[in-house]
């Protein structure tokens, strides 16, 4: 954009603000022709015989009056207004706008003082969310791609034996499914946050949906030495496709955090995995939120703002484009080994 465009944009409002003038000036001009007209009216009509130049001094002084308490009145009413504006200049409207608000505020003024406070805070966590989007880029994608660059300069630049050499193309491909599961989520949160979510229901085998969840992560989990079990039978109407990325990440996070077995069930509820891991560390409804702007300790590992909950807000969210809920709960399954439950609360599971 150019200097002169520039200009002109700048020059417009002012031209509008110009031609409409303000809101006191129209209050003054109204409260003073609904004072003014009806003397006028009443000065002719009672004195038709007065001389000119005393009629028009009259009617001046008269006039005169009218826009006075005219003025005066439209800033009496207008108070209310003018305060809120002074507010929101000087920056100090995000705490008195949801704390208090002035006695002498009418209804209307009311309303706009809550719409702004509301609209404010949602700025405020999306700029934190923005934050923490940003701090998710700078961390969590810096990282492995630095790691992913040693690695290649390695390979490149020194000669090595076929074992190390292999052993180093495998350290790349871990490298970079880190980056594209990371980048894969980052786009699902990004699309379901707006919701953009598209479903193509179908009547959904839930049991042999979490099959195929466990065949594809079978090896993960014996690679940690924990059992994965598959019980239940249940039919959903349901995407399975989005459904299934849901359990993955369910399933994931808990084959993580798991000491020994995760369990997934088709219950009447919906679907349910179950671990024996730590359990949260804070409230669900807190961490499953898209680009947290707080770090969060997760069984003792500090994970950073931005991709904390990711795979929770992405289940959750698609729990809840079908007409569902995700819910958590730490139960006891013995003396001494209590379980995280996560369960997909799904409508209308059919045995």
């Amino acid at each position: 954009m150019t200097t002169g465009e520039v200009s002109l944009s700048a020059a417009r409002p002012l031209r509008q603000e110009t031609r409409g003038g303000t809101l006191r000036g129209q209050f003054t001009l109204v409260i003073f022709l609904l004072a003014f007209l009806p003397n006028l009216v009443l000065t002719l009509a009672a004195r038709p015989g007065l001389p000119s130049l005393m009629l028009a001094v009259w009617m001046g002084l008269v006039a005169a009056l009218c826009g006075l308490v005219g003025y005066l009145l439209s800033g009496v009413l207008l108070r209310p207004l003018s305060r809120l504006e002074a507010e929101v200049e000087r920056g100090d409207f995000a705490h008195t706008g949801q704390t208090r608000a002035h006695s002498d505020d009418p209804t209307e003024i009311r309303a706009l003082r809550g719409a702004f406070a509301e609209l404010l805070g949602r700025l405020s966590t999306e700029q934190a969310r923005r934050n923490a989007f940003m701090a998710t880029l700078v961390h969590d994608l810096k990282t492995p791609l630095i790691a992913t660059g040693h690695l290649t300069r390695i390979l490149t630049d020194h000669p090595l034996p076929d074992a190390e050499r292999h052993e180093m193309g495998r350290e790349l491909l871990t490298e970079n499914a880190r980056l594209l599961a990371l980048v894969g989520q980052m786009a699902d949160a990004h699309r379901f946050e707006r919701e953009e979510v598209q479903l193509s229901p179908r009547p959904t085998d839930l049991r042999a949906l979490l099959e195929c969840v466990t065949r594809r992560l079978l090896p993960q989990a014996q690679a940690r030495g924990l059992t994965l079990t598959v019980t239940g039978q249940g039919t959903a109407p349901a995407d399975p496709a989005v459904l299934e990325r849901a359990v993955t990440n369910l399933t994931e996070n808990a084959l993580r955090y798991a000491r020994t077995q995760v369990a997934l069930a088709v219950t009447p509820a919906g679907v349910e995995v179950r671990d024996d891991g730590p359990g949260l560390g804070a409230p669900l409804e807190e961490l499953a939120q898209p680009f947290n702007a707080q770090p969060a300790t997760i069984a003792g590992q500090q994970y950073t703002a931005g991709t904390t909950g990711l795979g929770l807000f992405i289940a959750r969210r698609i729990a809840e484009t079908h007409g569902g809920s995700l819910s958590y709960a730490r139960q006891s399954a013995g003396p001494h080994s209590p379980h995280s439950v996560f369960t997909l609360n799904l409508p209308e599971v059919s045995p």
